[in-house]
């Protein structure tokens, strides 16, 4: 049995070590786009390799990258070899992040502390797990001295576009093939189920004409308002549908970007958008892209002189539960309950993750790591994006514990 107040103790004795190493991957900047994020992996690599920890690099050739609409990419593989026997274990986060955008009232990239915080862009999501991982990996090498299995460390650069790069280039390259998996969290929960993402660019062509003779003109703004609208009248018919998942709600559709015109007094001749649709646990992606294809195509016919182009830009597949992750599930909420003094529960959440991609490869995963209660709270992909210090600590000693029950 491993004593887990020693535990406990060691990450206690070295949480100072732990939130400068949190500090430093705060301060290098990764927004995606562009996606220039090899240099948070060297910088990551260093800063391992000072805590006596070796990383692999793994860069993806640069023009797949480039073809992927990102500038550079090197995934980063820690492997700790136990012994002989028992399982591989993979703790997988996430450097890439969205760009900070506006309203911050500290440095995103500052990594400043106040009132028990540490705020900057991907702070909570998921540099912090950066260190929770790491931290945990070292306190369980230091205490419980595993001998059988092995863990490893999957520091990867692709959430933001999908992943297909990050974790999924490391399992198609068979540079990894672990028996359990956690990824970085974002909420007390040990969560085991996510909704999946399509993703579409769709541009409207009309007639670009002089604002002073608009009738010589098709107004592809105009053509795109018709779509625009038949689109968002789907979500009326979304909010029936309700997932049996605990956590997950009901379908959504959004449309985050558009942009279009060349001036104020012309007629705008070509109108893009892109639309994110999210699909619960219980839904066919393929019937869900159909049918948005034909909203739109309808749509469109309904507007003389318009035609549209669809482009798929990202298909991410739903995180459904494997039998095989219950090991995971039970450890996490044994000690979750115990280090923070309350139930920790198992269930989905609405975003979706990197974990699909092992899961797809019959991979049992959970995500669980460095989150407050809720996403909200940290303020991911919002200014002043912040972690919790106490939860950061406590995130840590629940991973630690984890490792030490299952690596035996």
């Amino acid at each position: 049995m491993t004593d887990y107040t020693k535990l406990d103790a060691w990450i206690d004795e070295h949480f100072d070590e732990q939130v400068k190493f949190l500090q430093a991957l705060v301060q290098v900047p990764t927004d995606t786009p562009p996606g220039n994020n090899a240099p948070h992996a060297e910088r990551t690599a260093e800063l391992l390799q000072d805590l006596g920890l070796v990383a692999e690099k793994h860069p993806v050739p640069a023009q797949e990258v480039q073809d992927y609409g990102l500038e550079s990419i090197t995934n980063l593989i820690v492997r700790r070899n136990y012994g002989a026997g028992g399982r591989t274990i993979a703790l997988n986060a996430h450097g890439d992040v969205v760009p900070p955008g506006e309203g911050w009232t500290h440095d995103p990239y500052g990594g400043e502390i106040v009132d028990g915080q540490l705020f900057g862009r991907a702070a909570a999501v998921s540099k912090s797990d950066f260190s929770t991982f790491t931290f945990a990996l070292r306190a369980l090498e230091a205490v419980a001295k595993p001998t059988k299995g092995s863990l490893e460390l999957h520091f990867t650069y692709d959430e933001e576009f999908g992943g297909i790069l990050g974790p999924g280039w490391l399992l198609k390259n068979k540079l990894t093939k672990p028996d359990l998996m956690v990824a970085a969290g974002f909420s007390y929960e040990v969560v085991t189920a996510h909704n999946g993402c399509l993703q579409m660019e769709v541009t409207v062509h009309g007639k670009m004409a002089h604002a002073a003779v608009p009738e010589t003109g098709v107004d592809a703004l105009q053509g795109a308002v018709h779509i625009l609208n038949a689109l968002y009248a789907q979500n009326i018919e979304y909010k029936k549908v309700t997932s049996a998942v605990e956590g997950i709600n009901h379908p959504y559709l959004n449309v985050g970007r558009i942009e279009g015109g060349t001036n104020t007094n012309v007629i705008p001749g070509k109108v893009v958008f892109k639309l994110d649709r999210r699909m619960i646990p219980e839904e066919d992606p393929v019937q869900v892209e159909a049918t948005i294809r034909r909203v739109i195509t309808e749509s469109a016919a309904q507007k003389d002189g318009i035609s549209v182009e669809i482009k798929r830009l990202l298909l991410a597949n739903s995180m459904k539960p494997l039998a095989g992750n219950q090991p995971l599930v039970q450890a996490i909420q044994k000690h979750g309950e115990q280090v923070f003094g309350q139930p920790i529960p198992a269930m989905g959440t609405p975003l979706y993750t990197d974990v699909r991609l092992y899961v797809e490869q019959g991979i049992p995963g959970v995500i669980y790591g460095a989150g407050p209660r809720t996403v909200l709270e940290s303020h991911a992909k919002r200014a002043d994006e912040r972690v919790s210090l106490e939860d950061l600590r406590r995130a840590t000693k629940v991973v630690a514990r984890t490792l030490a029950d299952l690596l035996v």
